[in-house]
Parts: structure tokens; sequence; C-alpha cells
């Protein structure tokens, strides 16, 4: 019993600490490092080095950086663009670390469906910063990065508290991103082409204005003889 819990504490923290670095990395660092310096967690040996004072202290920055660049219209998807190369491979490397000294084999599968995993959290939360930046009001950004603030947070608690509640929230989440990626994606595509045609100065076949209808004016009547006799 005490093999198959330390099984599922490794399985839920590998899948944890990718889940999370897709959406936030750095508020990922920041709170395990956190956690781990304060005695509240004990990290696996390749993560230990994330509760030195000099890692928390760089990831608190950079956190810092991230929370006012995500909440501004356009900067987000900019930074998000950029973090494409920086979530995904970061995922992988936790994903990695989190199993420990088990073996290069495992170490190997972790880091692949680690990266995954991070991979797709990354692109659904960018995509749908995409769609939320057509809106004109700020307020959906401001929303919509606390509210991934706290989802990480919280992820992370439960995955380190509560490994089966957060594994089983987390095959629904993968249904979701499943379901809704094709939908993100198609719907990127037409805002870029809408964006493209109108700097272009093409009108964009998708958005056809109401056509105007063809009413051709009917000739003046002219009065009878017998009315102008009268």
């Amino acid at each position: 019993m005490e093999a198959y819990d330390t099984l599922i504490q490794t399985i839920a923290l590998t899948m944890g600490v990718a889940w999370a670095s897709g959406i936030n990395l750095y508020g990922t660092l920041l709170a395990l490092g956190v956690m781990s310096s304060m005695g509240y967690v004990d990290l696996p040996p390749d993560l230990e080095i994330i509760g030195d004072p000099l890692v928390i202290a760089a990831a608190g920055l950079m956190y810092m950086v991230e929370f006012f660049a995500d909440k501004v219209p356009g900067v987000d998807t900019g930074w998000d663009t950029i973090h494409t190369l920086v979530r995904i491979p970061a995922g992988a490397l936790l994903a990695a670390g989190a199993v420990g000294d088990v073996s290069q084999v495992a170490e190997l599968a972790a880091a692949i469906v680690g990266g995954g995993v991070a991979a797709g959290t990354h692109f659904t939360k960018a995509g749908t910063r995409v769609l939320i930046n057509t809106s004109p009001e700020p307020f959906s950004n401001w929303g919509a990065s606390i509210g991934e603030d706290i989802a990480v947070f919280a992820g992370l608690w439960a995955a380190l508290h509560h490994p089966v509640i957060f594994l089983v929230l987390l095959v629904l989440f993968i249904l979701m991103m499943v379901w809704l990626l094709p939908k993100l994606f198609r719907a990127i595509k037409k805002v870029v082409r809408f964006f493209i045609n109108l700097f272009a100065g093409k009108k964009d076949p998708e958005f056809k204005p109401d056509p105007v209808p063809d009413v051709k004016p009917e000739p003046p009547t002219l009065p009878s003889s017998d009315q102008t006799a009268s």
C-alpha cells in the first residue's frame, strides 16, 4: 500500500509540475521553491535546487514581470509566443526531475509525457488569450490572468496533498483540451486572416456586409387630361 501511495504521489507531482509549467512556469518554480524552503514539501533530489534562495529570487522576479505583462492585451500574446521555447522544455525537465532516481528510462518517459502536457496547457492558454484580445476592454485579460495564477497554485497544492483528486481533474482537463484546441486553432486562423486582409485593404469573404436591395425608382405619374381640364 505504501508503494502504491508513493507511485501515485510521484505521478501526480510529475504531471502537476508539467501542467503548471505550461500555464505559468515562474509561478510554478516560485511556489515549489517557497514550499520546499519552508519545509512544507520534500522535493525529489533532482528538484531540491528549486528551494535555493537564489533560484527562488530569480523565479520571483520573473513571476512579477509576467504578472504585469500577462495583463496587457497584445503584450500577453507576445509573451506567450516567446515562452513557447521556454515553458515546454522546462515542463519536460521538471517532469523528469520529479520522477527521482528511479531509472533513466522512467526519466525519459516522464520528460516525453511532461513535455506533451506542458505543450497542451501552453497552447490552450495562448490560444485562449488571442481570442480574448479581440475584446476591446482589458478586464477579461485581468480576469483570465488572475484565474490562471490561482489555478496553478491550487493545482500544485492538490498534486502534493491530494494526488488522486488532482489526477482525476487532470484527466478531465486533458479531455477538455483535446476538444477545445482544434476549435481554438480554427478561430485564431479566422482572426489572423481578418487582420491580414484588413491591413492589406482586402475584404474578408467571411465578414460580408448585408447586401443592399436593388430598388429601381418608379417614373413619376403624369396627370391625365381630364384631371387637367378640371
